[in-house]
């Protein structure tokens, strides 16, 4: 083992597939499901649209900072040098946690996904396969990584275009015999379920389907040409997932009524079946589900995929600056920090826990990961929005960077917002009955990230740093 820098062996086209990669899996084959379910097919597409439109602000500004500066660390290191250490090591630790969990969560779904073939089989089988598979394609080369990354990530946009083709059809009555259009939106309580406050609550579902996009920050660092590989990944990435996004979820939302026991987070037992799945066969074509939840498969493996990659690289950095034990910082020949991706793979066995208590415990990760995401891309806000304003008054010119954000300020004001806001909203009612038990399951991420950032300033005494004192050069030191 040695303490040297990772390989920049990430080429553009690994870059756009990495980032789609990690974030078309769970969220949208399996928790769309859950979308629809709560807050009916209206509410679903509004919390899809306003946290899609909140990505682009935050990809914008993510962009600007990782052409600036591309380094492995990626926005906690931009919260350590634009905003404050205890800051930056705070965001460290809680996007390790958020990928170590969304590992577990993913995991946990693929072995769902297999029951669809071998119902009586447990799923901690499945879950123990895939969590070895995932952690060999992390353990070889970073190029090798890229390019598996970018064949998976292929073969799930192709099967996304397959369905919104078929499903399309479907609705118009094409195939599959009746004809649906919209009138699964005006069935029952349809097209919205429990109000503005049920459909603030799916946000956290949107927030964990969408995450992944800040991946682009993580793998700059490894990238061959961060500022011509980061802005063009941006720009394709996000309107393409927006795409998949909305028009999945309403063709979804069409062809099955949000009162459906099959889908993820109703009342039913059986959560097995992708809503995907389901379209596929109400289609008529009951060979074409079962390849679908093939892919579906495939597509949830990248996502963990990702997620265990950037997971790992985010320990590595943490340690290079010292907020992660020494350790950390070890690469193997190969430029693997292996002893980052062990620790990562031994978070990912929280997937045992899921596969013994079932669909509760799965939901209870789904939901700490998606305000882990909230606090994430909180940071991001922040961090950009004190590295405009240190440029300003150190009087360094915009012309100074690369890829300039979308609308500044507006951006990193709207990030901060809507992340605060659907935070602090996730559940008022157990807030309002002080039910702790619900407050701790809610909110748990938020209590550890200000459990690291006021156990850091108390130990080290940092503080804010003035504008002026902002270090906006771009060379890093250990």
């Amino acid at each position: 083992m040695q303490e040297h820098k990772m390989k920049r062996s990430l080429k553009t086209r690994h870059l756009s597939m990495i980032a789609l990669g990690g974030t078309i899996g769970t969220g949208l084959f399996v928790a769309s499901g859950s979308a629809i379910s709560q807050a009916g097919p209206g509410g679903a597409l509004i919390a899809y649209v306003g946290i899609g439109l909140m990505v682009y602000f935050l990809m914008t500004s993510l962009g600007e900072m990782a052409t600036y500066l591309p380094v492995t660390g990626s926005f906690a290191t931009y919260s350590t040098k634009f905003v404050d250490p205890a800051f930056g090591f705070a965001m460290g630790w809680n996007y390790w946690l958020n990928w170590s969990i969304t590992l577990a969560v993913d995991i946990s779904t693929a072995a769902i996904i297999l029951q669809y073939w071998f119902p009586h089989v447990p799923t901690y089988y499945f879950s123990l396969a895939a969590l070895v598979v995932i952690f060999i394609i992390n353990a070889l080369s970073v190029s090798s990584f890229g390019e598996t990354e970018f064949w998976m990530a292929l073969i799930k946009v192709i099967a996304v275009l397959a369905f919104l083709v078929i499903g399309l059809l479907t609705i118009v009555g094409i195939i599959g015999g009746h004809a649906t259009y919209l009138e699964n939106f005006t069935y029952k309580k349809a097209p919205f379920i429990g109000g503005f406050p049920t459909i603030l609550s799916v946000f956290v579902v949107a927030c964990f389907s969408f995450q992944g996009t800040e991946l682009v920050g993580i793998t700059a660092g490894e990238s061959e040409n961060p500022k011509e590989s980061v802005p063009t990944a941006i720009n394709q990435v996000f309107w393409r997932i927006l795409l998949f996004y909305i028009l999945s979820i309403f063709v979804i939302a069409c062809l099955i009524p949000y009162t459906s026991p099959n889908l993820l987070g109703s009342d039913a037992k059986d959560i097995a079946t992708s809503p995907f799945t389901l379209v596929f066969k109400r289609a008529g074509l009951a060979g074409a589900a079962s390849v679908m939840n093939a892919v579906i498969l495939t597509s949830v493996i990248s996502s963990a995929n990702s997620g265990m990659y950037a997971a790992t690289r985010m320990l590595y950095a943490m340690s290079l600056t010292h907020d992660a034990p020494k350790v950390f910082r070890l690469v193997n020949n190969r430029g693997i920090p292996i002893f980052s991706l062990l620790a990562t793979t031994f978070i990912g066995l929280l997937t045992f826990i899921t596969s013994i208590y079932g669909n509760t415990v799965y939901m209870i990760l789904v939901n700490a990961v998606g305000l882990t995401g909230f606090i994430t891309w909180f940071g991001i806000g922040i961090a950009h929005f004190r590295f405009r304003r240190a440029l300003k008054v150190q009087h360094i010119s915009l012309d100074n960077l690369v890829y300039k954000a979308k609308w500044f300020p507006i951006g990193p004001i709207l990030t901060i917002v809507i992340c605060t806001l659907v935070t602090l909203a996730q559940d008022i009612q157990a807030v309002k009955n002080l039910d702790w038990l619900s407050i701790l399951t809610t909110y748990g991420a938020v209590f550890v990230f200000i459990l690291l950032f006021v156990g850091y300033k108390v130990k080290y005494k940092t503080k804010l740093i003035p504008l002026d004192q902002v270090d906006l050069s771009t060379k890093m030191h250990k």
